[in-house]
C-alpha cells in the first residue's frame, strides 16, 4: 500500500547527528515552491524524529528565508536547551545553489515539553457555524496543485468572485481535511494551520502576489486529543489585523468538530501592490 502524499512528502532519511535529507514534493507545490505548510510539517518531522526528544510540540516558529526549489533539500536539527520539562530547538533547511552552494531556505526554533494535567479553560468558544455535512465542498481551481491534498468547505469569506477592490472584511472560517483523509498528528496540524490564502485578497478583493515571510503555531491539544480529532475535520478561523508598508499579519484558530481549540498561528505576511 502506497504511503499517504502527506507522509511520502515529509519522508526524512538520517544522514549524521541532527540531519536528515529528503526531497520536495510534487504533491504540495504552490506558485513559486512548496506550499508553506508542508514546510512548517517537514521541519515538525525532523525534529520528532530526533533521539534527544523531549516531550512534545508546544509553539513552533518557522521563517521562510528564501523560496526552496524543486529537488533535494537537508533538515538540520539541533536541541539547544534541554530542561526537566521544557526543550528548545533550532531547525535550518538547507539546498545547493546552482554553483552547488548550501545555501539556508528556512530557519525555525521549536519548544518541546512534558505535558501535565492542570486547570483548564478556553476563553475562545468555536463559533457557531453549519457542520461540515452541511456546507459543499468548494472549487479553487487546478494552478495551486497542493489545494487537491485538502478537502475545503467554506463556511464564510471565500476568495472573491470578482477582483473589484471593496472587500469588506478579511474573516474566513472553513472546514478542512486532509485529501484522502488522514488520521490528525502534530505534522497535519502545522500544515493545516497555514492553508488560508492571503488575507489582503480577501480584505481588498484584489490578487496581489503574497507570501508568508513567518508563522508561529501554538500546539494546544496533546498527541491524545489528536488522536481522538482522529480522520475528522477541523474548523479553521483566520482574519488580518493591520495591513501597512508592505505587510500584514494574519491570526488563525483550528478547532475539532467536538469544539476543542487545537492551535492557534499568527503569521506575518508580504504583499506587493
Amino acid at each position: 500500500m502506497s504511503a499517504h502524499p502527506f507522509d511520502a512528502a515529509l519522508t526524512l532519511r538520517e544522514i549524521g547527528p541532527g540531519r536528515y535529507a529528503g526531497r520536495t514534493s510534487p504533491a504540495y507545490w504552490n506558485m513559486v515552491g512548496p506550499f508553506g505548510g508542508i514546510t512548517a510539517a517537514i521541519v515538525l518531522r525532523a525534529v520528532l524524529l530526533h533521539p534527544q526528544l523531549l516531550g512534545e510540540p508546544m509553539s513552533l516558529t518557522v521563517n521562510y528565508a528564501g523560496a526552496m526549489v524543486e529537488g533535494p533539500f537537508e533538515v538540520q536539527v539541533q536541541p539547544v536547551r534541554t530542561n526537566r520539562t521544557t526543550q528548545h530547538w533550532t531547525v535550518g533547511i538547507l539546498q545547493n545553489n546552482d554553483q552547488g552552494q548550501p545555501l539556508i531556505t528556512t530557519t525555525a526554533t521549536l519548544i518541546t515539553a512534558l505535558r501535565r494535567e492542570t486547570w483548564r479553560m478556553s476563553d475562545i468558544p468555536m463559533p457557531e457555524v453549519p457542520t461540515p455535512q452541511e456546507v459543499p465542498q468548494g472549487s479553487y481551481g487546478d494552478d495551486l496543485v497542493w489545494l487537491k491534498r485538502y478537502q475545503l468547505r467554506l463556511v464564510s469569506g471565500g476568495i472573491p468572485r470578482e477582483w473589484h477592490g471593496g472587500g469588506d472584511d478579511s474573516l474566513t472560517r472553513v472546514w478542512m481535511q486532509d485529501q484522502p483523509a488522514r488520521p490528525l498528528d502534530f505534522c497535519a496540524l502545522a500544515a493545516l494551520a497555514d492553508v488560508f490564502f492571503p488575507r489582503i485578497w480577501l480584505r481588498r478583493a484584489t490578487q496581489v502576489p503574497a507570501g508568508t515571510v513567518s508563522i508561529t503555531t501554538y500546539f494546544h491539544a496533546s498527541a491524545q486529543e489528536l488522536g481522538e480529532t482522529g480522520t475528522g475535520w477541523v474548523l479553521g478561523q483566520a482574519q488580518a489585523q493591520e495591513f501597512r508598508h508592505g505587510f500584514f499579519d494574519q491570526s488563525a484558530r483550528l478547532w475539532s468538530e467536538a469544539g476543542r481549540l487545537l492551535c492557534t498561528s499568527h503569521q506575518l505576511v508580504y504583499y506587493k501592490e
